[in-house]
């Protein structure tokens, strides 16, 4: 058997991040062999994250990368706060996201099981891909918060600065629609359920009633609806008055959050 030298412990420990002892077990293994100890360790990292694989994953982080006219939004999940602040992990979320700007999803999806294993083998938690989406458009704008949950607008017309401000409103307010043709009936109709019971119980005439749960769900949708909430940094004017100031439309929005 070929003699395990720290040099040659070392060598596929910088190849591979992963622990000196999982190194040293794999090269006494392969026999010194690398090549055979690189490719036994990726078959563990395989073991390991199919294991893992039903494993919950409650937390992780989400990026945006953005490259010209073209926009990544991407998360990666796992089970701890802790692990998605591991620098394998993050730097495992930047090359996949770096990826997709350059090529696409799907071939990123195809050359990400392999890295994911890899970090799985070295933090000891599941991994998974979350949502992933490319948004395209002349401008862009993007909003991060706690590398949890993350916001790309694209309009058309106005400028940069302006699709970052609504990229943040819509991380912070959460708006459930863009406008109000976005509001379907079956919504609309669970909600009248839901205030009918409410108005019912008042001692008003029916036509007052009547109002009062027209005026009840439009103020409802409308705290629920982008262009209709109060802009987050001028309370004076809605999302939808400054953009028609700007002369500028919503083109496209997306949201990730883990």
């Amino acid at each position: 058997m070929a003699t395990i030298t720290t040099e040659l412990v070392k060598e596929l420990r910088d190849a591979t991040g992963i622990s000196v002892m999982q190194c040293r077990r794999a090269l006494e293994e392969a026999e010194g062999d690398m090549t055979k100890a690189l490719a036994i360790l990726k078959k563990t990292s395989s073991d390991i994250a199919l294991k893992k694989a039903n494993r919950e994953v409650k937390d992780g982080a989400v990026v945006i990368k953005l490259n010209g006219n073209k926009a990544v939004l991407m998360a990666l999940q796992c089970e701890t706060d802790f692990v998605s602040k591991n620098e394998d992990f993050t730097s495992l979320l930047s090359k996949l996201a770096d990826e997709v700007l350059t090529s696409d999803i799907e071939k990123m999806k195809v050359d990400a099981k392999n890295m994911i294993d890899g970090v799985i083998q070295k933090t000891g938690e599941n991994i998974q891909l979350g949502d992933v989406y490319i948004v395209e458009g002349s401008v862009l704008g993007s909003y991060v918060h706690n590398n949890k949950s993350g916001v790309v607008v694209s309009l058309e017309r106005g400028n940069v600065e302006l699709a970052k401000d609504i990229a943040m409103h819509i991380t912070a307010m959460k708006p459930e629609y863009i406008s109000k043709n976005d509001i379907n009936t079956d919504a609309i109709k669970m909600m009248e359920e839901i205030f009918s019971k409410e108005v019912a119980s008042i001692n008003k005439p029916e036509d007052i009633k009547k109002k009062m749960l027209e005026g009840k769900i439009s103020t409802y949708f409308k705290e629920k609806t982008l262009l209709d909430q109060p802009f987050i940094k001028n309370g004076d004017e809605t999302v939808g008055q400054l953009l028609e100031k700007a002369k500028a439309k919503i083109k496209e929005v997306k949201k990730v959050s883990v």
